[in-house]
């Protein structure tokens, strides 16, 4: 038995738009659907959703029965976090607001074993050696790990080239969010000097040979991000989706309220 192919990593390293959904409510069944349902990966959201590092195992289990590749986004750029969800069996990690390029650096390190990195040395007995069972992990897993880092602030925009240069990053997702509102523009992620922040991020990450991310939940722009060099694309989360149909078939069904 081997240390696993992280097979999302592959595909965006040979430049294959790679789409994905957000889970945000902590539920393996909705993470198997949304796995069932032909995503390329599913992020767990362990930074807003109700997924602490502890409880994140059995979405995982869900989402390995599926095709989609998992992701987990941990709530802060701590080690400590890395070190858990690595355990668990998670091989690509989104880091969020990551400011700079010290930070990223860290997230890198936290990432592998050494002597690339500071990573425990503790999976022997976790989910992410098969409990084990793969007795080289330690000595194959480096290659197999994905970093992606959050840039959502005005900060990580100044200091873009030199985190997306970072070695050991894979690749930079924008927050569009989070980035408006440092700018000055909290709720208006389509404010056109924000749109100009987020073209800049994706122009410099990819001129550092890195992976481009974004999400976006209207799928209009969608391919305008492809276009652009994205290739780690977000398109939705389960809470969206859940929210829009449960509201949709009540708004169909029943008049409008006359209160």
């Amino acid at each position: 038995m081997q240390t696993p192919e992280n097979k999302l990593k592959t595909a965006l390293a040979a430049g294959q738009v790679q789409y994905g959904i957000w889970l945000s409510t902590g539920s393996a069944q909705l993470a198997e659907m949304a796995g069932l349902a032909g995503f390329d990966w599913c992020l767990i959201d362990a930074e807003h959703g109700p997924n602490a590092p502890t409880g994140l195992i059995a979405q995982l289990q869900a989402l390995a029965a599926t095709g989609a590749s998992a992701i987990v986004r941990i709530a802060s750029a701590e080690v400590w976090m890395v070190k858990q969800v690595l355990d668990q069996g998670c091989q690509t990690v989104l880091v969020p607001m990551v400011d700079d390029a010290a930070t990223a650096a860290l997230m890198a390190r936290a990432m592998r074993y050494p002597s690339e990195g500071i990573r425990g040395m503790g999976a022997s007995s976790a989910r992410a050696s098969g409990y084990g069972s793969i007795p080289d992990y330690a000595r194959t897993a480096n290659a197999q790990v994905c970093l992606l880092v959050q840039a959502e602030s005005r900060a990580a925009l100044n200091d873009i080239d030199a985190i997306a240069a970072t070695p050991g990053v894979d690749g930079v997702f924008v927050g569009p969010a989070d980035l408006s509102a440092d700018m000055g523009y909290p709720g208006q992620p389509d404010h056109p000097e924000v749109l100009a922040a987020i073209d800049h991020i994706i122009a410099r990450t990819l001129a550092a040979g890195k992976i481009a991310g974004i999400i976006t939940f209207d799928e209009t722009r969608t391919s305008d991000y492809i276009d652009k060099g994205v290739t780690f694309m977000g398109v939705s989360s389960d809470v969206t989706l859940l929210n829009k149909a449960l509201r949709g078939l009540v708004g169909r069904l029943k008049p409008p309220s006359s209160e």
